[in-house]
């Protein structure tokens, strides 16, 4: 097989692939096999037809044709191999000579167009240090989760008084374009400063009484209008207030099984601590990649980049083109950002020789599959169906090397080596380790699959 590479760009390459005759003639004998299985030629008993005798009553062509159609992929894939080159996307395929008959000398010749992976130089791991911030606890940090706790165990009072910043108000919305309604909504507890609805309502509602209404402009956050301007009707239903528990040992005794506020707060300052080391292992893991992407150019392949975008897009907005420039440039850098970090951890994966074994994907999928009370098995057959295998395998990939790196490195926080053994693991238990990215994806294909499911009991319905 004879394989010609012409880049296109940094991240595409054109391939052009030529095979010999005795390289695909085992495709020939294997399409010749298959359409014996499912013809019936008189004389001969069925799956049992001599190779010529399918070339001359189905003809030839047919044969090529399957022979190409499962031959074309593999030798694709061997290409790939040979040539070190990294996919990031299907590839664009042109058959251009194909043989005509069994003994027609000309060989089997098509290209194959791809986004792939750029050349990523990593810096040799052995003897690098990095810097993470030091884990800190401060009174503060404590006494903020005391206070979340506090707000978990408080009572709405109805008060006779206008609204202000912190209170509750339960009001009726109306949004009205050009004077017709086109979205409204009754009985809504709002607290006011949250900022969580639409933009404006804050200070409409600050100093309203029960009773009251006023109105004000504001853009939609959503539904068919979303990004137009409408003129928002608001009524003031009731307003309440926050009442909460002293900080006692009472509270303590209710809040917890400690019998005194000290004994809590002793506790929820441990907690804040291992959530502190939490996030510096977090941390340490970013300054990692940063590490590895330092000083680096890497381009993206821009087929992969604009299907990302489109889909980020999508999660931001119902209708992506009234995408405002901000939300564009956000989604650009988070999808640029992705897909850089992703192909350096495949770097790294490769130049450590990570390994991923059919047991390490399996107790992924399981993991995932129990996370959403699905089926294991059924899950990763679903998984395989839906083409999601290679991606899964690619990330618990990522999250293999990943670790793998890091307990290469040495990391520091004010001149003090950390030990993030219970974070990064031995290099032995990495067995069942999972990334957020794959997390991520494979909760995706559930999600689809549920979506799916839904549909198709609404159908029998």
């Amino acid at each position: 097989m004879k394989i010609s590479v012409r880049n296109l760009e940094p991240t595409k390459v054109k391939l052009t692939i030529t095979v010999d005759p005795e390289e695909f003639n085992p495709y020939l004998d294997a399409a010749r096999k298959e359409i014996a299985k499912q013809v019936n030629i008189p004389g001969f008993r069925k799956g049992h037809v001599p190779g010529k005798i399918i070339d001359q009553r189905i003809g030839f062509a047919a044969v090529a044709g399957e022979a190409v159609n499962n031959g074309v992929p593999e030798l694709y894939s061997k290409a790939l191999e040979e040539k070190k080159i990294h996919p990031m996307s299907q590839p664009e395929i042109d058959v251009q000579e194909v043989p005509e008959s069994a003994k027609d000398e000309t060989k089997l010749k098509f290209t194959a167009t791809v986004e792939r992976r750029p050349d990523i130089e990593l810096p040799e791991l052995d003897g690098l240090e990095i810097d993470v911030p030091k884990a800190q606890v401060t009174d503060e940090d404590v006494n903020n989760r005391l206070e979340s706790l506090r707000q978990r165990f408080g009572t709405l009072v109805g008060v006779d008084r206008p609204a202000a910043k912190g209170d509750f108000a339960n009001i009726d919305l109306d949004a009205q374009i050009d004077g017709e309604s086109v979205d409204s909504q009754e009985g809504v507890s709002y607290e006011l400063g949250s900022g969580t609805m639409l933009d404006g309502l804050d200070e409409a509602l600050e100093g309203l009484s029960a009773g009251e209404e006023t109105s004000f402009n504001s853009k939609l956050q959503g539904g068919e209008h979303e990004g137009e301007e409408a003129l928002v009707k608001v009524k003031v239903n009731s307003v309440k207030t926050e009442e909460l528990p002293e900080l006692d040992d009472d509270f303590a005794q209710d809040a917890s099984e400690f019998d005194t506020l000290d004994e809590l707060k002793a506790d929820v300052r441990k907690a804040a601590e291992r959530d502190a080391e939490g996030r510096q292992a977090t941390e340490a893991r970013d300054a990692f990649i940063a590490k590895l992407e330092e000083g680096a150019e890497i381009p993206v392949p821009k087929g992969v980049k604009a299907d990302m975008l489109e889909q980020q897009l999508k999660n931001v907005t119902a209708d992506p083109s009234k995408a405002t420039d901000e939300q564009k440039a956000d989604a650009e850098k988070q999808v640029v950002k992705e897909l850089t970090d992703q192909m350096v951890l495949d770097a790294l994966a490769e130049k450590l020789d990570v390994k991923v074994s059919q047991a390490d994907v399996t107790n992924f999928l399981a993991s995932i599959a129990q996370q959403y009370g699905m089926d294991p098995s059924a899950f990763i057959q679903a998984i395989v169906k839906n083409g999601q295998l290679g991606s899964a395998v690619q990330e618990v990939g990522r999250s293999k090397g990943l670790l793998a790196g890091m307990r290469a490195v040495t990391f520091k926080s004010e001149g003090e080596t950390l030990d993030l053994s219970s974070f990064l693991g031995e290099a032995a238990e990495d067995e069942e380790s999972e990334s957020v990215e794959a997390a991520s994806a494979a909760a995706a294909v559930a999600d689809e699959l549920a979506k799916k499911d839904d549909e198709n009991t609404a159908d029998a319905e």
